[in-house]
């Protein structure tokens, strides 16, 4: 009797030792933070399937050939929805002209697009994370934003793009995922899987290089021509002449390159919602695209095509 107690008594000691492990484990896989992937193309998550497929941001199919897909606006029998994206741009060797003080940022822009409660996509640069930690892990915090590549360097993916120095192909998917590793540093857990070219500059080769990167390559169909602006009127009106139902309009997140872009936005924001406009955010129209017969534009075009305007480098 006593020798059947004592075997009761361990065989009862061995289960709670495998309760509290098993309590250990789920509470672990429960709180353990997400780590983000070098680039979107990344390996799987731990997340259940079904959670992950209802939080992976939308994307488009990729093009022929399965080259990379572009995006240049959304349905345009959807409802007036319009996304105004903004470039945070730097190059990788303007370094010194920042230490010497000049600003690559506008923070009182996004105090104003906070203020009127815009929702914006900013397509970043690595180097310009690594230079505003700060404001990039505000900005991707804040669910008002989302934060998408705009490579690391700000180099350009084809020759002859306004005068950018450029990558050669086969260091194109490098850049953008460094940029990536970059948002993670400063702090972006979440950015879009989404690249804009610099300069707005591709071809079919670029096109092919970051097909492994699984991005969507996102242009517009508005130029603001904030680019050296001087006269804010003037980049409101062309804001409002060119918009559309499902447009993306690009503008500029840089004091010095940008230097009205602030008070245009103080223009073009209660103009657009007077005319029954909604501010999205792009995922939101690359979203829209997706369904049933709301069919968006995404021709993986060559060249400068698809908005790669002088004046507006992107």
């Amino acid at each position: 009797m006593t020798s059947l107690v004592r075997r009761c008594t361990a065989l009862c000691a061995v289960a709670a030792a495998c309760a509290v492990l098993a309590a250990c484990g789920a509470t672990g896989s429960a709180q353990a933070p997400r780590k983000a992937p070098s680039s979107p193309s990344a390996g799987p998550s731990r997340v259940a399937p079904s959670e992950a497929a209802r939080s992976r941001p939308p994307t488009l199919a990729p093009g022929p050939a399965g080259l990379t897909p572009v995006f240049e606006h959304g349905p345009r029998a959807d409802g007036k929805t319009v996304a105004l994206t903004f470039d945070a741009d730097m190059t990788a060797d303007q370094g010194p002209r920042a230490a010497a003080g000049e600003r690559f940022d506008n923070p009182r822009l996004i105090e104003t697009l906070r203020r009127l409660k815009v929702p914006a996509t900013v397509f970043m640069t690595g180097r310009w994370a690594e230079e505003y930690p700060d404001q990039a892990r505000s900005l991707g915090r804040d669910p008002g934003f989302e934060i998408a590549n705009h490579s690391y360097s700000h180099y350009a993916f084809t020759p002859d793009c306004y005068g950018l120095p450029t990558v050669s192909p086969d260091r194109m998917r490098a850049d953008v995922e460094r940029a990536y590793t970059a948002f993670r540093k400063a702090g972006v857990t979440d950015p879009m899987p989404y690249f804009r070219f610099p300069g707005g500059c591709y071809d079919q080769a670029a096109l092919k290089a970051l097909t492994p990167a699984g991005v969507t390559a996102v242009q517009w169909d508005v130029v603001s021509g904030d680019a050296f602006a001087t006269d804010a009127g003037a980049v409101a009106r062309q804001v409002l002449d060119g918009v559309r139902p499902g447009s993306v309009v690009v503008m500029h997140c840089t004091s010095s390159a940008a230097p009205v872009t602030e008070r245009a936005v103080r223009t073009i924001v209660p103009a657009l919602r007077e005319r029954g406009y909604r501010f999205v955010k792009v995922s939101e129209l690359i979203g829209a695209a997706n369904k049933p017969r709301r069919a968006s534009r995404a021709v993986p075009g060559a060249g400068k095509a698809s908005g790669a305007v002088p004046g507006s480098p992107g």
